[in-house]
């Protein structure tokens, strides 16, 4: 057992966990590392088992692990988990759970929940019914390891709940196991993220919005209620960066008690001459896909800016960096070529076969009009980003100084035309551009000045406010750009020039400025972060404390 404010068993709940869809699982995989160190295999991660018979490559099932437990988990509570690890840096023990069988009692959990703690699931639709069952679902499974286990109040016990996606755990332990603390981390309200996806001005009105009324008006009714409620009943409250911390306590009408800034090990960071080395081919990666695609040869000095995440088109700034492409005709003494990727995973029919062919026979040239896709769009006409190409005349004929890949699909080595990961591309780019408008934190930037690639942002992006208070210039290593809700024009105008600065730099300038994005990513490993996850756990357990007590004087 450990003191009195210290988990002596943490478990946490995520569906990112064994299942790569964005941030919360770089944000947990790093992490994990750091926390076994701490507690072993005390540290237990759990996630939806979405791939059932299909083979999972971030899981090793180990059938060995307490199969006893398993089957009194089939039988007490009628769910089904596979146990094993996660396989990721410190590969920690992680338990995917089917939770498919509670679907044929959702509406009864439905209807307790609400009874209990006034969670409105009635406007359900879409992913919420999944999410809320696979949530349930994990409360379950922290409830059979503490029966089976045998465990107590003496043994000190964290569940924590990441997202929307989670609360229903939340509920389930808070009313099953009292004797457990409780930790609920917001990546991102569902109502904030709903409100700068519809094109309202969030930060300049956030005073003035109420989450409730959003909620109804946004038809977000049920997602918002589970994450306000659970903000409001567990023991520990948190989100990911000051600039949510606001959006909570406006939306959620909770403030958090802490705020957790998400960290990451740079382990998977190659060194020295690995370095130069992997660098180097995922540059002729890059150069052979887009000189095949384009049907001509680029110049030797060519400038290679990336940009990538999800497809969220406006929250992500995906339209602010196009439109920042087209201001680079502003300046006429500018004759580098730039090269512009955006690495954005879409409705993907998969990788074009002609391409594919050219790549492979490197005398026969493609012959198509799509000089913009590496991959096969199920729909071209209604794509974002390709009507944005459109509109700001971006055709990647050879006369034009700027052109644009577009890389719609999850680079994971398996793609069909690049064949690499994303780090392992990542690392060939000159310069990365994430303008975020909604961004609660920003693993993007952090990942690209973990490989040295300097890169511009924004201080509406929680990691651009962590790196500075104030815009500064590229050349710090990363260039940070002040963006609000109406500036828009102003902020591709500054991303042209910053981009133009630096493809002005020299060689030892560049050096200099890569050096410097390097030293930044250091400050944000998890051994600087870890305390602001110890301090959460901590409150959590004072605020467990103080709940039973009061309890028990009521008795």
């Amino acid at each position: 057992m450990t003191n009195n404010s210290t988990p002596e068993y943490i478990f946490e709940a995520s569906w990112e966990v064994c299942n790569m869809v964005g941030g919360i699982y770089t944000v947990l995989s790093t992490r994990a590392a750091t926390l076994k160190k701490q507690i072993g295999d005390k540290l237990i991660f759990i996630g939806p088992d979405v791939w059932l018979s299909k083979e999972n490559p971030y899981f090793i099932e180990d059938k060995t692990f307490h199969p006893e437990w398993i089957t009194y988990t089939a039988e007490n509570y009628h769910i089904y988990i596979r146990v094993g690890r996660w396989n990721v840096p410190g590969e920690p023990i992680a338990v995917l759970v089917d939770f498919m069988p509670l679907m044929a009692r959702k509406d009864e959990i439905y209807g307790h929940v609400w009874a209990k703690f006034g969670v409105n699931s009635i406007a359900a639709y879409g992913d919420y019914d999944e999410s809320s069952m696979f949530g349930f679902a994990t409360g379950m499974v922290i409830d059979s390891y503490y029966r089976f286990f045998k465990l107590t109040k003496k043994n000190e016990v964290i569940a924590h709940f990441n997202e929307w996606m989670t609360t229903f755990g939340v509920f389930y332990v808070k009313e099953n196991l009292p004797q457990v603390a409780t930790v609920f981390t917001t990546h991102a309200t569902s109502i904030g993220r709903s409100i700068a996806g519809n094109h309202k001005p969030l930060y300049d009105y956030i005073n003035e919005y109420n989450g409730d009324q959003m909620a109804y008006e946004l038809n977000m009714v049920s997602k918002h209620s589970t994450e306000k409620v659970a903000a409001h009943e567990v023991d520990c409250f948190t989100t990911v960066s000051d600039i949510t911390a606001i959006e909570c306590e406006q939306l959620l009408e909770r403030k958090p008690h802490v705020v957790t800034p998400n960290g990451f090990e740079d382990d998977f960071v190659p060194k020295g001459s690995a370095f130069t080395t992997k660098r180097n081919n995922a540059r002729k990666t890059f150069r052979k896909v887009a000189e095949t695609l384009f049907g001509y040869e680029l110049d030797d000095d060519a400038l290679f800016v990336g940009t990538a995440g999800r497809y969220e088109y406006k929250n992500k700034g995906i339209n602010t960096f196009i439109e920042s492409l087209k201001y680079l005709y502003d300046f006429h003494d500018m004759n580098r070529q730039v090269v512009a990727f955006i690495i954005v995973p879409a409705w993907s029919k998969g990788a074009r076969a002609d391409l594919l062919h050219s790549l492979n026979n490197p005398d026969l040239k493609l012959y198509s009009y799509n000089r913009k896709t590496t991959h096969e769009l199920h729909d071209y006409y209604s794509d974002n980003v390709m009507g944005a190409l459109h509109w700001f005349h971006i055709h990647n004929q050879v006369t034009e100084r700027v052109k644009v890949v577009f890389v719609p699909t999850y680079l994971d080595g398996k793609d069909g035309i690049f064949n690499k990961s994303y780090y392992d591309l990542l690392i060939g780019l000159d310069l990365t551009v994430f303008p975020s408008y909604y961004e609660p934190w920003g693993y993007t930037p952090l990942e690209s000045v973990a490989f040295s690639v300097p890169t511009i942002t924004t201080d509406l992006s929680g990691f651009g406010q962590w790196v500075s208070t104030i815009p500064q210039e590229i050349e710090t290593g990363v260039g940070i750009i002040h963006r609000s809700d109406y500036n828009g024009y102003e902020v591709a105008k500054n991303i042209a020039t910053m981009i133009y600065n630096f493809s002005r730099a020299d060689a030892k300038q560049v050096i200099s400025i890569s050096k410097k994005a390097a030293v930044i990513s250091k400050k944000a490993l998890w051994e600087h972060f870890i305390k602001y996850y110890t301090k959460a756990y901590s409150i959590a357990i004072a605020n467990k404390n103080k709940r039973l007590k009061t309890k028990d004087a009521n008795v």
